[in-house]
């Protein structure tokens, strides 16, 4: 297919600058404009909404509006679509996430804007909207966060990514990853196996995120070291955890009191953070969870910073913001 794609595909385009902040790109090949812009235009919409432009097509082009550094980085990744598109015969939509990160990240780089930027082993992460860039800020800088919000809005993935490059540059000692397992009571007597397998299904989510940042085989072995735990909320009980960063993920299906069990764990350069979706609570009583009243309770302190997430802030499929949104009307 590919070969088929180079042979008969005219690859070149040509930038075109006007005034006001427009930049046109003309293709000389129908179908490549086609490919790029996606059907309806999908690829151009999902590309206005990792970075703040007007794009559309018109004619044998597509025109962008913006300032002139989201332009440069719009005009590298239409170029790389071309490219992916020539390669390939199609895109995904990663490859359109792939094209935006890859640019931001140079251009970032180039102006000595590297605030936001997260640098993991695997991939380097750029927040995608302001509610990210404020949280990625308050994980570095405050003791305790507390984020609540719809899934997808990437509450987890930045959490665990800060994590990571802190324990990597030794700003730590160990990443503690927890969540409540099954249920408030989390009874797990019932379920076959010994503790670790018990619990692995509902601790899964937090290994994928670990792989998706640093190497399957180094993962491995920081838990096996003890650099990394990933435990259920019930063995947090008693506990101190110093030079630590801990992660309450699913905080929703926590209640009240263990919430503020989790939270006092914190020691001597620690930092904790509890995150949940306040629209999925799994206990046989809603009113139990703790996660909002926890925000109500401790949001004032300034050692503590409090993060709500909307549908606007979906990073993950762009039907997964339709979805969440549709929900939340109907709420």
């Amino acid at each position: 297919m590919s070969g088929l794609v180079k042979k008969n595909i005219d690859p070149s385009l040509k930038f075109v600058y006007s005034d006001n902040n427009t930049l046109s790109v003309i293709f000389h090949d129908n179908n490549l404009l086609m490919g790029v812009a996606g059907e309806f235009n999908k690829n151009l919409k999902e590309l206005e909404k990792i970075i703040n432009a007007n794009i559309y097509s018109r004619g044998n082009s597509i025109v962008i509006k913006s300032n002139s550094e989201n332009n440069e980085i719009l005009k590298n990744a239409i170029q790389f679509l071309a490219n992916q598109f020539i390669n390939n015969g199609s895109l995904e939509n990663k490859d359109i996430v792939s094209s935006i990160d890859k640019f931001m990240i140079d251009e970032k780089v180039k102006n000595n804007n590297v605030t936001d930027i997260i640098k993991t082993p695997k991939k380097s992460i750029i927040p995608r909207s302001e509610k990210q860039k404020g949280y990625v800020r308050a994980l570095r800088q405050s003791d305790i966060v507390i984020s609540a919000g719809p899934a997808g809005t990437g509450k987890t993935f930045l959490a665990v990514a800060v994590a990571l490059t802190m324990l990597l540059e030794k700003k730590i000692e160990r990443i503690i990853l927890s969540r409540p397992a099954v249920e408030a009571g989390e009874r797990l007597g019932f379920l076959p196996g010994d503790m670790k397998e018990k619990v692995d299904p509902y601790l899964r989510p937090l290994y994928d995120s670990l792989y998706e940042l640093f190497h399957f085989e180094k993962i491995q072995r920081m838990i096996e070291i003890g650099d990394i735990e990933i435990a259920p909320l019930a063995f947090m009980r008693g506990r101190t955890l110093k030079n630590s960063f801990a992660i309450l993920d699913e905080a929703q299906n926590a209640t009240d009191t263990q919430i503020k069990m989790f939270l006092t764990r914190i020691g001597e350069n620690s930092k904790i953070v509890v995150n949940g979706d306040p629209t999925q609570i799994d206990l046989p009583n809603k009113k139990m969870s703790g996660l909002v009243k926890s925000k109500e309770l401790l949001g004032h302190l300034k050692e503590i910073s409090v993060v709500d997430f909307d549908h606007s802030d979906v990073v993950r499929h762009p039907l997964v913001s339709k979805i969440v949104k549709a929900y939340s009307k109907n709420d």
